[in-house]
C-alpha cells in the first residue's frame, strides 16, 4: 500500500499548527442503527484528521528531534479526549509514538521506528466532517528536552528495538507512555502514563512538574521529580497495561483507571482476571485517597465472539457527577460504557488487597463480593456493538451535552505488528486506518 495522498505544508518550527492540518471527509450517519427503534445511542456526526507528516508535526515543535519519519503520518492523538471549554474544540494527547512488534527467533520484540518522537499535548477542533489542528504542545522534561516515548528500565519494561527489530534502542528514564489526559483550572495538565504506572502533572507549556510514581519503582535519572506517592502493588502491572483512563471530579481530586487487571501473583493469573482498580488522586495532598474494586462483564458480553479475558481493557473514564463516572470497558474491537457512583471511604486502599503476598490474591478472585470485597456497583449506558459506525480501538470518551458523547479512536499512527508493517525502502505500509472523532447521541440524557 502506498501513503496515502497528502499536499504537503513548508512548516515554521512554530505552534498553532493548523497550517499543518489536511481534511478528509467521512459520511455522517443518523437514525437507529440496531433495529430496536428510536431509543438505541446513535451517531450523530464524524470527523477526520487527514495526514500530516509526522516529520513536519515534530520538528516544528522540536526542530531536529526527527531525522527520519519513515513516510509514519501524525496519529495515536486517539489516546483521550477532554473539552477544551469551545464547542467542537477538544485537548487530545498521543501516545508514546509509532511502535509495533516484531517475532526474532520465536521472540516478540517492540519497535520504535521513529526513535525521536516526542509525545505532544494537541488541540484540535471538529468542524463538520473535518478535525482541525490548532495547537500543539510537546512534553518537556524541566531542562526543556523531549521526555520521548522510549520504555524506562530495563528491569520492567520491553526492550526498544529499531523499526526492524535488528538494533536495540536504549531505554530512557524520562521516557512517558502517555494516555490520558485532564486540563485543570490553573492551566496545567495531569497525564496518565503507563510505562511506571505515573500519574504526570505538566505545566501550560508542556514541562514535566512532577512524575507520581509506585512506592519501591526506584526510577533514577529522569530530569524532573519522581515522586513514590502512589500504591507498591501497582509495580505489579502488566506490561504495557498501566494507567489509561483519567478524570478530575468536580472538586478537584482525579481518578484513574489501571488499564487490565494485575499480575497478582503471576501473569497467567492477570491474564484471566476480570478484577480491575481505580484510584482517587488529590492534587491538594499530592496523595492516593482511595482504591476502589472494579468488576469488568464476561469478556463475551462486551465483545461478543471473544473468548480471551486478558482482551478486556479500561480506556476511559469520564466524571459526570461529585462522584459519579462513566467507565468504558473494551476490546480492540468495541466497548460499553458503564455509570458508577463512587462510595465514601478509602475503599482497598492499604488493605489486604493491597499486599502482593494475600493469597489468593484480589485478581484471583471469582467473586469478590462473595470475599467481601466493595466491588463498585454498575449500570450500562451505552453499548457500541450496537450502534453502527463506531471504529475499533475508541480510547477516549468526552461529555459534550446533556445526552452526546464524543468518541476518539487510536489509529496507532498507521501501524501494524510484523515485518510486513515497512516495505523494502523501511517506509511505512500505512494500515488505513483513520483517527476519528465522532459524536454519539444517547437515548436519554445523563444526569450527575
Amino acid at each position: 500500500m502506498s501513503r496515502r495522498a497528502v499536499r504537503r505544508t513548508t512548516v515554521a518550527a512554530a505552534v498553532p499548527l493548523a497550517a499543518l492540518t489536511a481534511f478528509a471527509v467521512a459520511g455522517t450517519a443518523t437514525g437507529a442503527q440496531d433495529g430496536t427503534g428510536p431509543a438505541t445511542a446513535r451517531v450523530t456526526g464524524t470527523a477526520v484528521l487527514a495526514d500530516i507528516p509526522l516529520g513536519d508535526f515534530s520538528n516544528a515543535l522540536l526542530p531536529g528531534s526527527v531525522a527520519d519519519e519513515r513516510g509514519v503520518d501524525l496519529g495515536g492523538i486517539g489516546s483521550d479526549i477532554f473539552p477544551a471549554g469551545r464547542k467542537g474544540e477538544f485537548w487530545t494527547v498521543t501516545d508514546r509514538g509509532p511502535n509495533g512488534q516484531i517475532k526474532v527467533d520465536g521472540k516478540k520484540r517492540r519497535t520504535f521506528p521513529v526513535p525521536g518522537f516526542d509525545p505532544a499535548i494537541v488541540k484540535i477542533r471538529v468542524s463538520g466532517d473535518r478535525v482541525q489542528v490548532l495547537k500543539a504542545i510537546p512534553i518537556t522534561t524541566r531542562s526543556g528536552k523531549p521526555v520521548t516515548g522510549l520504555p524506562n528500565q530495563a528491569s520492567r519494561d520491553e526492550a526498544p528495538y529499531t523499526y526492524d527489530a535488528k538494533t536495540p534502542l536504549s531505554y530512557d528514564p524520562n521516557g512517558l507512555d502517555t494516555e490520558g489526559i485532564v486540563r485543570s483550572a490553573d492551566g496545567t495538565f495531569w497525564l496518565a502514563d503507563e510505562y511506571g504506572p505515573s500519574l504526570v502533572h505538566v505545566s501550560a507549556r508542556g514541562r514535566v512538574l512532577a512524575r507520581h510514581v509506585p512506592e519501591g519503582l526506584k526510577l533514577t535519572g529522569a530530569d524532573y521529580p519522581v515522586v513514590e506517592s502512589l500504591p507498591g502493588v501497582l509495580l505489579k502491572r502488566k506490561t504495557n497495561r498501566g494507567f489509561e483512563g483519567l478524570t478530575q471530579l468536580p472538586g478537584g481530586d482525579l481518578v484513574l483507571a489501571v488499564q487490565s487487571p494485575l499480575s497478582l501473583p503471576d501473569t497467567a493469573a492477570g491474564d484471566k482476571s476480570r478484577n480491575a482498580r481505580l484510584l482517587r488522586f488529590s492534587p491538594r495532598k499530592c496523595a492516593v485517597t482511595a482504591e476502589y474494586a472494579y468488576r469488568f462483564d464476561a469478556v463475551d458480553v462486551v465483545d461478543p465472539g471473544e473468548d480471551d479475558p486478558s482482551e478486556l481493557k479500561i480506556s476511559s473514564v469520564v466524571a459526570i457527577g461529585r462522584d459519579t463516572l462513566l467507565v468504558q470497558e473494551r476490546t480492540d474491537r468495541t466497548s460499553r460504557l458503564h455509570r458508577v457512583t463512587l462510595p465514601h471511604g478509602p475503599g482497598i486502599l492499604g488493605g489486604t488487597w493491597d499486599d502482593p503476598a494475600t493469597s489468593p490474591s484480589y485478581e484471583q478472585i471469582e467473586d469478590p463480593s462473595s470475599a467481601g470485597v466493595p466491588v463498585l456497583r454498575k449500570s450500562l449506558v451505552a453499548d457500541f456493538t450496537k450502534v453502527a459506525g463506531v471504529p475499533g480501538k475508541v480510547e477516549g470518551v468526552a461529555l459534550v451535552g446533556r445526552d452526546t458523547l464524543a468518541l476518539v479512536n487510536d489509529n496507532d499512527f498507521g501501524m501494524t505488528d510484523g515485518p510486513e508493517a515497512f516495505d523494502a525502502q523501511g517506509r511505512l505500509v500505512d494500515s488505513g486506518i483513520e483517527t476519528t472523532v465522532m459524536y454519539v447521541r444517547l437515548p436519554k440524557p445523563l444526569h450527575g
